[in-house]
């Protein structure tokens, strides 16, 4: 069977970032087209007309929306091609699927406190971060990766968060290093990855991303 696959894309966008990263996991080859989101492409609104938003997968031109359900279509399309995203016990599968929400709700919302408030609010975003971010140590424990032994598909739902994370030094003060270092450790160690440094935005990029969204809200 032909594989067509495309994925509408957006560089800053970490829902978009763990898809990449995933598609590079397993070697799958794609055409990425980058979104407008001030001016979204009629292709979007067609193959995502319920929240028009990236990141959309479009494999032999069906659509599939939402990252987390993109990564599990792709571990099941292409699941002779290792290594698997999601472990094969049941009971850790649900573990990963929980800290996946874990991430996306908890750290993205404390995340984004940093990202666009001043003073206090973004102290406050500070401390949950710093929170969210020793409980999901507590859960890494002494392992080399979320899936124990092995990368998946908790690994790749934190690291676009997390490199924005490391980011905040820059503009908020933010010693992250200081208080997760096995957080940080992690991330070295992901980051070797070539699946990931080539996914994720360089601090440039960042920079570029951080000016931008702030003139857009006026801050």
């Amino acid at each position: 069977m032909e594989n067509q696959v495309i994925l509408l894309d957006y560089w800053p966008s970490p829902y978009a970032a763990r898809v990449r990263i995933a598609l590079a996991e397993k070697g799958i080859q794609y055409e990425s087209k980058d979104e407008d989101l001030a001016n979204k492409s009629p292709l979007l609104m067609e193959m995502n007309p319920v929240h028009q938003k990236v990141p959309v997968l479009i494999h032999n031109g069906k659509p599939i929306c939402e990252s987390d359900v993109i990564i599990q279509y792709l571990d099941d399309v292409w699941k002779d091609e290792s290594p698997p995203l999601f472990p094969s016990n049941p009971y850790l599968k649900a573990k990963a699927r929980f800290w996946n929400h874990f991430i996306s709700t908890k750290v993205r919302d404390s995340g984004r406190k940093v990202w666009v408030s001043k003073g206090e609010d973004q102290e406050a975003g500070k401390k949950e971060l710093i929170e969210w971010c020793k409980l999901l140590e507590e859960e890494l424990g002494d392992n080399p990766y979320f899936g124990i032994d092995s990368f998946g598909f908790v690994d790749i739902s934190l690291l676009p968060f997390y490199n924005w994370v490391i980011y905040f030094k820059t503009f908020a003060n933010f010693n992250f290093e200081a208080e997760c270092p096995k957080l940080v450790k992690w991330g070295e160690r992901c980051m070797e990855k070539e699946s990931v440094s080539k996914s994720l935005p360089n601090p440039d990029q960042m920079y570029a991303a951080y000016l931008e969204f702030h003139k857009r809200l006026g801050i």
